[in-house]
């Protein structure tokens, strides 16, 4: 299968702070990866690696076949979905017209310029498949948290990216919401085969039953890295979170536990 990322021994260190170290890290179309750790494990710095927001201090990282510091960033970026749930929004515009700032990746619309029909037809078969189709002319401010991340997810789809990446897409959502996300994100994954998706989160109950493999992250190391198969097992996760855990797999979709007596 075709490469999409690459990331061979990276560091990144700020401030006199290493956040990750020697991380490497493979992802290919169709795959669906899962970034797991605790607090300041480093997901989200490599989240931001991964899309093109940040440099490695050390080694190499290739986006879409190109490596960054050889190509003109705002160029590739826009070939990436980023989805993060704290989008800085705060006009009232109709949900149809959040999804096609996608088009532009900015927060407003571009003034004077004009999405054209087959954008906008775009846009409405994004929202369907996400469950929103109701939605497309409520304002942004009476969304739900979970409508707004389905939402978010639907404008980086805009561009018809190879990648999207989800930061913690689930934070603040209810338990219906969760849900529908989930079901939003498997429905996602089956319409498109080649799209990969790299998602981070910290509960393993937040996992879409599609997702294919996992990264375990613990002070910016990797601590296991593969096949969800043999990544996500009560041993491996307990170290991770450095807790006596019992997982539990039941339609593709996890649950953890303490061990009892652990």
């Amino acid at each position: 299968m075709t490469e999409v990322l690459r990331a061979r021994d990276v560091h990144v260190v700020r401030d006199g702070t290493s956040l990750l170290q020697e991380v490497s890290l493979t992802v290919r179309a169709g795959e669906h990866w899962a970034l797991l750790g605790a607090n300041g494990a480093g997901k989200s710095t490599l989240l931001r690696l991964l899309g093109a927001l940040v440099h490695p201090t050390r080694g190499s990282v290739e986006v879409l076949g190109r490596r960054l510091g050889r190509v003109d960033l705002r160029e590739l970026r826009a070939q990436v979905g980023h989805v993060d749930p704290r989008h800085p929004l705060t006009s009232p515009l109709r949900v149809r017209d959040v999804v096609l700032t996608g088009v532009t990746n900015s927060i407003e619309p571009v003034p004077r310029r004009r999405p054209t029909p087959e954008q906008v037809e775009r846009a409405e078969a994004l929202l369907a498949t996400l469950g929103l189709g109701a939605f497309r002319d409520a304002r942004w401010p009476t969304l739900s948290q979970g409508q707004r991340g389905r939402t978010l997810i639907a404008r980086a789809l805009m561009p018809e990216p190879r990648l999207l990446l989800m930061d913690e897409p689930a934070t603040g959502l209810d338990l219906p919401g969760r849900e529908q996300l989930i079901e939003a994100l498997h429905q996602l994954r089956a319409d498109r085969p080649a799209l990969a998706t790299v998602l981070v989160t910290h509960h393993l109950e937040e996992l879409p039953a599609g997702t294919t493999h996992a990264v375990l992250l613990r002070a910016g190391r990797v601590l296991a890295s593969g096949p969800v198969e043999s990544v996500l097992t009560g041993d491996q996760v307990g170290k991770c979170f450095d807790l006596p855990l019992t997982l539990e797999r039941h339609e593709g979709r996890w649950s953890v536990r303490i061990r009892p007596g652990g």
